[in-house]
């Protein structure tokens, strides 16, 4: 056999601000059955309600939204904020019309949310369906957003090019910039700006949410919820409104 051709890694082993190749240990603590709510709702609430009350992490609502358009299997991800969380599913709000989200979820109803919480060595995966949340339930959470955010969401064509001219010494960002002024004039004195059609709720209905706490050698902590059919889920202790879910660990 002839043997591989040497090549240059940019990156090989990294492991933080560690001196040697070896990965960090993760040793701030583990999980178990017994630790575990019957529905993953309740479960999750307490874990983001740690998180959200520790120094040690920054905006635990930071979210990575992973969507996939068909037929091409091309997937694509990005970070969100949740905004929401009800019996029914995770929320969070984008454009709904120009956006790569948007485009594949007109194909492929389906998402992935991946929550990472370093300072806690924990992270939680939710796998599901989508929907749009209604006017109403948009509109409600529209309305707390700070005025700029809200003129904005009327302003950007999100993830389209914004094209500038060669010789002008701009780069697009001037057109944008235009675009805000132009919607500011629009609603110069309006306090109830309404909210654009094509901007709302996405709400991911979970069929599968993973709770990972790390673990020394890798041998971290790992239960998923499967949503399963009525009566075949866990036993005592589900809220209504929670449904079914058959709970099982899983190899790190």
């Amino acid at each position: 056999m002839s043997a591989a051709k040497e090549t240059s890694n940019l990156i090989f082993a990294p492991a933080g601000t560690n001196t040697t190749p070896q990965a960090s240990q993760y040793t701030k603590g583990t999980l178990t059955r017994t630790h575990l709510s019957p529905s993953p709702f309740p479960q999750f609430h307490a874990w983001f309600t740690h998180a959200q009350h520790s120094p040690l992490v920054h905006e635990p609502e930071t979210v990575c939204l992973s969507t996939a358009h068909l037929p091409s299997g091309r997937v694509s991800s990005r970070y969100v904020y949740l905004k929401e969380l009800d019996r029914s599913g995770f929320v969070v709000y984008s454009n709904w019309l120009h956006s790569r989200k948007a485009a594949d979820v007109r194909t492929n109803a389906r998402a992935a949310l991946a929550f990472w919480w370093p300072g806690l060595e924990r992270q939680v995966r939710v796998e599901g369906t989508v929907e749009r949340l209604s006017e109403g339930e948009t509109k409600r959470y529209f309305d707390l957003r700070a005025r700029g955010s809200r003129i904005g969401a009327w302003a950007s064509e999100q993830s389209c090019v914004l094209e500038w001219k060669d010789g002008e010494g701009g780069d697009g960002r001037e057109v944008l910039e235009e675009r805000v002024r132009e919607v500011e004039e629009r609603f110069r004195g309006v306090e109830d700006i309404p909210v654009p059609e094509f901007w709302g709720g996405l709400r991911v209905v979970p069929d599968m949410v993973e709770f990972w706490q790390g673990r020394e050698s890798r041998l971290h902590d790992r239960f998923r919820y499967l949503k399963v059919g009525e009566g075949e889920g866990e036993g005592e202790g589900k809220e209504k409104g929670d449904g079914d879910w058959k709970i099982e660990r899983l190899s790190p």
